[in-house]
């Protein structure tokens, strides 16, 4: 089987099964271990999949930048956004991610609600300037200039200070295995701080982002209450976390 063939055939298998094993996908194929862990290698290389212990999962799509995902916000982002934006009650405090949905979410914020906001996001923090009635905590440090947020020692220092009630995180990926993941290894430990500063975690995930993996982990899917995704969500992407019990909301 030539290689284009061998390669055309793993990405099927990623997305019927959500994963593939490298020993099993030599002896449906044919080949050696080493020669489908060389097609696993540059897959991964040329953003395809990514590459776990054993084999490889899919890899997650949105890994343009900030100015790239803004120019392209969906409907679907908007939904969630709107969504997430009506489960904030007055007088609570919420923690706001970065990212693109996080900023739809703050825009559908009501001007006359009172609420503390804390984010590490300035352009998060930026959308609230015209709520006369949220207090607004914008978290500092070294600036991440992919995703426009505050990471590092300084930011997960000043997370530590905070007791939220809930968490609306952002990620790119969210696979029934790997969990809730990202690209970066310092966003991701600045949204695991996050997590644990809150009494709820609630992830914001369009379609895309669902059966999908990126290098970093954040938290396990123990660690989380809800995800908000699309309304037109397929149902077979959702259902593995509604077997673990993790609410899904449909925006």
């Amino acid at each position: 089987m030539l290689t284009t063939h061998r390669k055309q055939q793993i990405l099927s298998l990623l997305k019927e099964n959500g994963q593939v094993v490298a020993k099993h996908v030599s002896q449906l194929m044919g080949v050696s271990e080493d020669t489908i862990r060389r097609d696993l290698r540059e897959m991964a290389q040329e953003g395809l999949l990514q590459r776990v212990h054993g084999g490889a999962l899919p890899a997650s799509p949105a890994t343009a930048d900030f100015a790239r995902r803004e120019s392209i916000t969906s409907e679907g982002k908007l939904a969630i956004g709107r969504a997430a934006a009506k489960m904030i009650q007055p007088g609570q405090v919420v923690i706001l991610d970065g990212g693109t949905t996080a900023r739809q979410l703050a825009r559908h914020i009501p001007h006359d609600l009172r609420a503390t906001i804390v984010t590490h996001s300035p352009t998060v923090a930026l959308e609230l300037i015209e709520h006369p009635l949220a207090e607004v905590i914008l978290i500092g440090g070294r600036l991440f200039k992919h995703s426009i947020v505050a990471v590092g020692a300084a930011a997960i220092e000043s997370i530590e200070q905070i007791h939220a009630d809930t968490f609306f995180m952002g990620v790119t990926g969210v696979h029934p295995k790997a969990g809730l993941t990202t690209g970066d290894y310092e966003e991701a430990a600045v949204k695991r701080a996050l997590s644990r500063a809150a009494a709820e975690t609630i992830v914001l995930a369009s379609s895309e982002k669902l059966n999908a993996a990126s290098p970093y982990v954040v938290v396990s899917l123990a660690g989380i209450s809800g995800i908000i995704t699309e309304r037109a969500t397929p149902a077979v992407l959702t259902m593995p976390y509604e077997k673990m019990n993790i609410q899904i909301t449909r925006a």
